[in-house]
């Protein structure tokens, strides 16, 4: 039996146009990709999307519209899983309070680091971000299928 390793993840666009991203630095490698995470086991996708949101971002959302999912091989960049991703338009239901940046990889100083894991967030205004900023490349697809949905 191969594993597989479910991931779920939300592109929040704020009232400015401005699309939420994170970057992330895990093991010594750097990724910029949308919000959220794992799913665990015995959770529903949205159940998920929802509890990622509230660990990574402390606030909460609603889940607007099935984007993409992931429609080819893609082996971990961390481990020998197989990943597949499902991505969703979700829209803040509670404040957002999050501390975001306009620089890349700006990671809070005084963050406590946990696992050796560093996060920052950004708002990029939607048609400032290009596939090129985007790290995997089932992020990349989900913002070209979302960049159609938009037209």
């Amino acid at each position: 039996m191969f594993p597989f390793n479910v991931r779920v993840y939300g592109i929040l666009i704020n009232e400015k146009e401005e699309v939420l991203i994170s970057d992330e630095r895990t093991e010594n490698v750097s990724f910029t990709k949308f919000p959220g995470g794992g799913l665990e086991y015995g959770e529903g996708l949205l159940e998920a999307l929802i509890r990622e949101y509230q660990e990574e971002c402390a606030f909460d959302i609603n889940v607007i519209k099935h984007i993409y999912t992931t429609d080819f091989y893609e082996k971990s960049s961390f481990n020998d899983s197989q990943i597949i991703s499902i991505y969703y338009q979700v829209k803040n239901t509670s404040a957002i309070q999050i501390r975001t940046t306009t620089k890349a990889f700006d990671f809070d100083p005084n963050e406590k680091v946990e696992d050796n894991k560093r996060q920052s967030f950004r708002w990029v205004p939607v048609h400032v971000l290009r596939i090129a900023d985007l790290t995997f490349k089932t992020d990349q697809i989900a913002w070209t299928e979302f960049l159609k949905t938009l037209r």
